[in-house]
């Protein structure tokens, strides 16, 4: 059989899209997700994304690490598959959609897309680290020279340390570069450092302005090595953050077909 997709890449992060509004694609088959998503024997990418139907939205996005796994709210992702909806004809300006960790709003702005993320009612501060969800669970700390830091060795450490070895984490490395921060990323499924994780870099900017380093009191200028983005929010008294959104580029790459048969 062979199955039509879609790549797109947001700073980066790069995924495969399957439009599987007809049903093409089994859900089930976690093996064949971690074989398409493989980089020297499929089509190669950080995580694979279904659109599907769902009634009262625009389509629910479905998404799955480069493991095989469903997984939980991917930002990069969400904002490539509003790009890859907006291409097909489902949305214009804006879009609604259903993803696992419930309702997203988007806005097409030109060469980015905006995102809305869930609020955030609680981040763990400690002296070396920070925890905190924002769709999926991050583990957030400061070092120095963060370009030089070997995010893969000290990520899978904390990743598979006694505190998150069973759900697992994914573990943010930040350092303040002038008024930007520059943010690496270890994600687990992938099992190593991605170029970009939107997810990632809204839990460092937040963490920012909670250690007060944010760019501005309501945003933030981040720097991965896949480009740029902005995350902007709104601080209450309580620690808590609302009205957050993550905005930057998603990139049609190319598209084909495959045989899965």
């Amino acid at each position: 059989m062979l199955l039509n997709f879609f790549k797109y890449q947001g700073t980066g992060n790069d995924f495969i899209i399957i439009d599987n509004r007809t049903s093409v694609f089994n859900r089930a088959d976690h093996a064949l997700v971690a074989k398409l998503c493989d980089r020297r024997f499929g089509i190669g990418a950080d995580g694979l994304m279904l659109l599907q139907h769902a009634q009262g939205y625009d389509f629910e996005m479905v998404y799955y690490n480069s493991d095989g796994r469903e997984s939980s709210m991917c930002g990069n992702g969400g904002r490539c598959i509003v790009e890859f909806a907006r291409s097909v004809g489902l949305v214009k300006n804006k879009a609604l959609f259903l993803a696992t960790d419930g309702e997203h709003e988007a806005l097409v702005k030109t060469g980015a897309i905006s995102l809305r993320m869930n609020n955030v009612s609680k981040v763990e501060m400690n002296a070396a680290y920070s925890f905190l969800n924002t769709g999926s669970p991050h583990y957030v700390a400061f070092v120095n020279d963060v370009e030089n830091y070997n995010v893969f060795e000290k990520g899978k450490e904390i990743r598979y340390n006694e505190r998150f070895k069973e759900e697992g984490t994914n573990v943010n490395f930040v350092e303040k570069k002038y008024n930007d921060l520059f943010v690496r990323t270890y994600e687990r499924g992938v099992e190593g450092e991605t170029y970009s994780c939107g997810t990632g870099v809204t839990a460092a900017a937040l963490v920012a302005s909670l250690k007060n380093v944010a760019t501005a009191d309501a945003y933030c200028d981040i720097i991965t090595l896949g480009g740029k983005l902005k995350v902007s929010f709104q601080k209450h008294p309580d620690h808590s953050f609302t009205d957050i959104w993550l905005e930057g580029p998603a990139s049609f790459v190319f598209k084909g077909e495959i045989n899965i048969s």
